[in-house]
Order: structure tokens, then sequence, then C-alpha cells
């Protein structure tokens, strides 16, 4: 399995997970329908799949890769995990 996470940029530079979805790996189609259907009309829209099995795991990459170095926060309102550090 793997997680794919979906959310926006903030205009404060902060990364807001705003969903949470568990998807076979490999299964781009499904992929593909659910950030295509993700609304992006001010182009801040953000999504990335993980290749993990739990929401945790996928928002603590996350974080790792997306946001710790670019000095904002992540914003986990899927289901409210707070990343380490």
């Amino acid at each position: 399995m793997s997680t794919l996470l979906l959310g926006r940029w903030d205009h404060g530079g902060n990364l807001v997970i705003e969903e949470s979805h568990q998807v076979e790996d490999g299964d781009q189609d499904t992929i593909d329908g659910l950030v295509n259907d993700q609304d992006n009309d001010d182009g801040m829209a953000w999504a990335c799949a993980f290749d993990v099995d739990s929401h945790s795991a996928a928002v603590q990459r996350a974080y790792d890769e997306s946001v710790r170095d670019q000095g904002g926060r992540l914003i986990d309102e899927a289901e409210g995990f707070d990343p380490a550090d």
C-alpha cells in the first residue's frame, strides 16, 4: 500500500495536509483521479504519494522532504499528526 497526501501551500509558506488516501502500489489511475479532483484554482495545490502504509509515516516524510528546509510548518488537518522536527 501507498499513502497519497493531498493538500496545499498557504500564503505563509506552510504545507496544509487536507486529505489522506490509501492506494494500492502502482495504482496510478486512482492517484490521478484523486489529484485531478483536487481544487487548484489558486495554483497552490500539493500532492504526493509515499510508499508507506500509514498516514503518520507519510506526513513525516512530507515534512522531511518538502517542508523542513523551507522554513515553514506542516499542518495536518486530515488526522492531526504533528511531525517530529
